[in-house]
């Protein structure tokens, strides 16, 4: 599955700011615009990982591999899938 990222460049002053926002990016990214974001803020990429990993279906990753520079990402299932999670007796 290839990564399709959003990048921003916002830096939060709280937790509760950086939060919010990564709850209207958890939509997006349930909504398939995009399953990976770049930011320079740990703040918003803790508050998105932990959303994230919230769902036992998703495979969340993290990486901080440059200084300043953190990368959420996640693999949704297949519809198939995910579907077959629900019908299983």
């Amino acid at each position: 599955m290839d990564i399709k990222w959003l990048q921003e460049e916002f830096i939060f002053e709280t937790m509760q700011e950086a939060d919010m926002w990564a709850y209207s990016l958890e939509n997006e990214m349930y909504g398939r615009i995009f399953n990976g974001y770049i930011t320079p803020d740990y703040k918003i990429a803790s508050a998105l990982a932990f959303r994230l990993a919230k769902n036992k279906d998703l495979k969340v990753y993290t990486a901080d591999e440059e200084i300043n520079v953190y990368k959420v990402w996640a693999y949704f299932p297949e519809p198939k899938e995910h579907l077959e999670h629900f019908h299983a007796n």
